[in-house]
C-alpha cells in the first residue's frame, strides 16, 4: 500500500447512479477504514483540530479506529459533534481538517472524512448511542426555544439538552432538519440519517414542535410570554438570490432553493408515488458554481433531462462547489460552461423557457472575495437552447422574524449580527448563529455556532438563576 496515498472508496457507477437518487459514495468497510485510519501519523500537535469548527480530537478517533475499536472511536466523535454521520458526508474537510493535515504536503492528506462517516455509520448499524449526560449537581432552571432544526439549531438544542436545559425546537416546516432534508439531495445525504441524529435528541427530551412560522405563528416576545428564558435564532439563508435580469418570471425558472424543495422534501423525486412533481423539461441549464448549483444539476440529471448545463461566470479554477462533488457531476455527464454571465432568459408566446443569452467574460482584477472579477467582453452575446433554468448563486436570511422583531440588529443583506464568540444579539437573551448571522455557510461552520451559543446560554441562565435567589 503506498501510503502517500488514499484508500479509495466505492462509488455507484455513473451510468448507474443517474438512473436513480440512492447515496453515491459507498463508504468504507472496517477493513478499508482501518488500512486508511493506518495513515495516521497521530501528531502531538495535530494541526487537523484547528482546522475543525467544533474542535474534535481528530487522532484519537482515528487512533481508535486503527486499533479495531469503533464503538470508542464514535464516543470520541459525539462528545465534540453530534451530527457525525452528516458531517462525514457533506462537510468540506478539504478546505478545513483535511487542508492542515501534515500527509498532504508530499501526498493525499487523511480521509478524515470518510473516517468520520465510517465510525458513525458503525454505531447506528450496530446500535450504539452514547447518549446524554444532563446535569447531575447546579442544575440550569429554565426554558430555551430554538428557533429551526438545520445543524445549527440541532447541534445547539443537543448541548443545551446535554447541560441539563429544557428546550424545545420550533421549526417552520412539517419535518425537522432545516437544509439537511429540503437542500442536500438523497444521493448526498440520505434522509433516514438525518432522522436518526433528529430522533436521538429527541429522546433526549428535547421537544420538537414542526408547522410553526416564528414571525408569523409565533412572534420572539410571544416565546418570551410563553415562559422561554432565551431563545436561540437559527432560521437558516432560506431566501433565494435572483439574477435580476429579463425573463425570470417565465414559466420553468426556479430558484435552486424551490427547485431543491420541491424534490427533497416534497419528494418529487418518488414520482408518481409522492403527488409533487416538477416540471423540467429535457434541457435543463443551472446558474451558478457552488454546491447549490452541483445539487440542483444532478437532481435534474435524475429526474429524466437529456442534458443539463452549468453556466458559471469564473472559470474552473474559482469554481467554489467541494472538488467531490465537480468531479461527480462531470462523472455523471452535466456540461460546465465557464465564463458566462446570463443577461436575458428568453421564451415563447406560452410563456415557458425557450434558451438563455449570455456575454463571454475574461477575468480581470481580484474583487472583494479575493476572486478575479468576470468582466463582460462586448460584441460576445451567444444565445443557448433551453426548456428549464434553475438559479443557483446564493440565498440570505428570510425577513420574517426581523419584520416581527425589529430590535434585532442586522447588518448586510439582512443577516443578524452577533458577537462571534458568543452568539448573543443586541437584543438581551436572544442569541442567533448559523447561516441566519453569516449568510450561508457550511453545515460544520453552523454547527460551530450551536455549540458557541449554547455554552454562552447557559452561562446566561446561570446569572439570572443566581440573581433571582
Amino acid at each position: 500500500m503506498d501510503k502517500r496515498k488514499r484508500v479509495p472508496v466505492a462509488k455507484q457507477k455513473p451510468g448507474e447512479r443517474v438512473k436513480n437518487f440512492n447515496e453515491v459514495s459507498l463508504g468504507y468497510s472496517e477493513t478499508e477504514a482501518r488500512q486508511e485510519a493506518s495513515r495516521c501519523l497521530q501528531c502531538k500537535k495535530a494541526a487537523c483540530i484547528q482546522g475543525c469548527p467544533v474542535g474534535i480530537n481528530i487522532p484519537e478517533f482515528i487512533r481508535f479506529i486503527r486499533e479495531g475499536q469503533p464503538r470508542q472511536s464514535f464516543k470520541s466523535l459525539y462528545q465534540k459533534n453530534v451530527l457525525p454521520a452528516i458531517c462525514g458526508r457533506v462537510c468540506p474537510q478539504e478546505t478545513q481538517c483535511e487542508q492542515l493535515c501534515v500527509l498532504g504536503k508530499k501526498g493525499e492528506p487523511v480521509a478524515i472524512g470518510r473516517l468520520e462517516r465510517f465510525a458513525a455509520d458503525w454505531a447506528r448499524e450496530h446500535g450504539h448511542s452514547v447518549g446524554f449526560k444532563g446535569l447531575t449537581s447546579d442544575q440550569v432552571e429554565g426554558k430555551v426555544a430554538v428557533v429551526g432544526s438545520g445543524p445549527a439549531g440541532l447541534t445547539c438544542a443537543a448541548e443545551l439538552a446535554n447541560g441539563g436545559v429544557s428546550v424545545t425546537i420550533f421549526e417552520s416546516l412539517h419535518r425537522p432538519g432545516g437544509v439537511l432534508v429540503y437542500g442536500i439531495p438523497e444521493f448526498r445525504l440520505p434522509k433516514s440519517i438525518v432522522t436518526y441524529e433528529v430522533d436521538q435528541l429527541k429522546k433526549a427530551g428535547v421537544e420538537i414542535v414542526t408547522d410553526v412560522v416564528v414571525g408569523k405563528t409565533l412572534t420572539i416576545p410571544d416565546l418570551f410570554r410563553l415562559g422561554y428564558q432565551s431563545v436561540f435564532v437559527a432560521s437558516g439563508a432560506g431566501l433565494p438570490s435572483f439574477l435580476r435580469i429579463p425573463g425570470e418570471n417565465l414559466l420553468r425558472v426556479y430558484s435552486a432553493n424551490e427547485f431543491l424543495t420541491r424534490v427533497n422534501l416534497m419528494g418529487a423525486f418518488r414520482f408518481p408515488e409522492a403527488d409533487t412533481p416538477v416540471d423540467i423539461g429535457r434541457r435543463v441549464a443551472v446558474i451558478g458554481g457552488g454546491n447549490v448549483a452541483m445539487d440542483a444539476a444532478r437532481c435534474s440529471l435524475r429526474l429524466s433531462a437529456d442534458e443539463v448545463w452549468v453556466l458559471y461566470r469564473r472559470t474552473e479554477e474559482e469554481l467554489p462547489a467541494r472538488l467531490e462533488e465537480y468531479e461527480n457531476a462531470k462523472e455523471e455527464g452535466i456540461i460546465f460552461q465557464f465564463l458566462v454571465s446570463p443577461v436575458e432568459i428568453l421564451g415563447n408566446a406560452d410563456g415557458y423557457v425557450t434558451g438563455v443569452k449570455v456575454l463571454r467574460n475574461q477575468l480581470g482584477e481580484p474583487d472583494e472575495s479575493g476572486r478575479r472579477r468576470p468582466v463582460p467582453v462586448a460584441g460576445s452575446e451567444t444565445v443557448f437552447n433551453f426548456d428549464t433554468v434553475i438559479v443557483a448563486i446564493g440565498q440570505n436570511p428570510n425577513p420574517i422574524i426581523l419584520l416581527s422583531f425589529p430590535q434585532l440588529k442586522t447588518g448586510k443583506n439582512g443577516i443578524i449580527e452577533v458577537d462571534p464568540e458568543t452568539g448573543a444579539t443586541s437584543v438581551p437573551g436572544v442569541f442567533a448563529g448559523g447561516d441566519v448571522s453569516t449568510g450561508a455557510a457550511t453545515v460544520i461552520s453552523a454547527m460551530g455556532a450551536g455549540k458557541r451559543a449554547a455554552k454562552s446560554i447557559i452561562e446566561y441562565l446561570k446569572l439570572r438563576q443566581k440573581g433571582n435567589r
